[in-house]
C-alpha cells in the first residue's frame, strides 16, 4: 500500500528544533517514508546533536546545524552545510520562536514601556528569522525543480491576540502574512507555503513557566474544548501531513492545532 505521507525523497530543515515541538518534528519528519534526511537546527549545537542522534538511532538520516536564525549570514551558512551534506532542501520548517537565545529581562513590561531594542527578542526570531530561512532555501528548492514545502509554526496569539504579549502576537501574525505572500509567489514553482497555529502544547519551556501549578493549568484549560495542553505529537503529525505528498494542493493556509482553543471557518 502507498504511504501518501511519504516526503518523496525531500530534506526536512527545522529551526528550533533541539527540544519541544521542533524536536518532535525533526524526529517526524528524519524518519518518514522516503525521507531525504533533516537537518536539525538549534542555537546550541549540543541539544541539536542530541536530536540528530535520535533520528539516526530510529533509522533515518540527519545531521546537527548551529545557527541564530535571527542573523541572516548564519542561516546562510546553515543552509549551505545542509546542501553539502544532505542536499538542498525541499522541506523547510519555521519552528524557532519565542524570544531567542538571549531574551530581554524586560520583556515582562508594558510594551509602551519599552522600546525597539526590547522588541527585537520576539521580532529578531519570529518574524525575521522566518524571513531570513525562508529567503535562504528558495534558490534551492526553485533549482531543485521539484515539490517544495514551507511550513511556519505560529501562535493562536497572532490570530486572536493575548493581552500583554502584544509584540509576540504582532510577531507571529507577521510571519502568517509573510507565508501568504510566499505561497501566491511560489506557487507556479510547485512550491506550497503554510502556517500551523498552535495554543498551549506541553514543552519544557511550558512547564517551566507553569512550575506544577496544577490549578493554574486547570483554570487555562477552561478555555479549550478539547481540556488538556498539546503534545509536540499533535503539532508534528500536521507538519508531516503538510511536508508529504499528502497535500500537494493545499498552499496560503493557516492550519490551527489548538484543542479548540479558537475556531476557523
Amino acid at each position: 500500500m502507498t504511504d501518501i505521507l511519504d516526503l518523496g525523497g525531500r530534506v526536512a530543515l527545522v529551526t528550533g528544533a533541539g527540544q519541544g515541538v521542533g524536536r518532535q518534528i525533526a524526529l517526524h519528519l528524519g524518519t518518514a517514508t522516503n525521507s531525504g534526511g533533516v537537518a536539525v537546527n538549534d542555537y546550541v549545537l549540543e541539544r541539536a546533536e542530541a536530536v540528530a542522534d535520535e533520528v539516526r538511532k530510529a533509522g533515518g538520516k540527519a545531521i546537527a546545524v548551529q545557527a541564530d536564525v535571527s542573523s541572516q549570514e548564519s542561516v546562510k551558512a546553515m543552509v549551505a552545510k545542509t546542501r553539502a551534506e544532505l542536499g538542498p532542501v525541499g522541506v523547510l520548517v519555521n519552528n524557532a520562536g519565542n524570544a531567542g537565545a538571549t531574551p530581554s529581562p524586560e520583556l515582562r513590561k508594558p510594551f509602551w514601556e519599552t522600546g525597539p531594542d526590547v522588541w527585537q527578542s520576539f521580532i529578531g526570531v519570529n518574524f525575521y528569522g522566518v524571513i531570513n530561512c525562508t529567503g535562504a532555501v528558495i534558490p534551492g528548492m526553485i533549482e531543485r525543480n521539484a515539490p517544495g514545502r514551507i511550513i511556519t509554526i505560529i501562535s493562536d496569539a497572532g490570530r486572536w491576540g493575548d493581552a500583554n504579549m502584544e509584540i509576540y502576537a504582532a510577531s507571529k501574525a507577521g510571519a502568517a502574512g509573510f507565508m501568504r505572500s510566499v505561497a501566491r509567489t511560489l506557487g507556479r514553482y510547485n512550491i506550497t507555503a503554510n502556517s500551523v497555529a498552535i495554543a498551549l502544547t506541553a514543552t519544557p519551556a511550558v512547564e517551566r513557566t507553569l512550575q506544577g501549578d496544577q490549578e493554574r493549568l486547570k483554570r487555562q484549560m477552561e478555555k479549550y474544548i478539547i481540556r488538556r495542553p498539546g503534545q509536540p505529537m499533535d503539532i508534528a503529525n500536521m507538519v508531516l501531513f503538510l511536508a508529504s505528498d499528502a497535500s500537494p494542493w493545499i498552499t496560503g493556509q493557516v492550519y490551527p492545532v489548538n484543542g479548540g482553543f479558537t475556531l476557523a471557518l
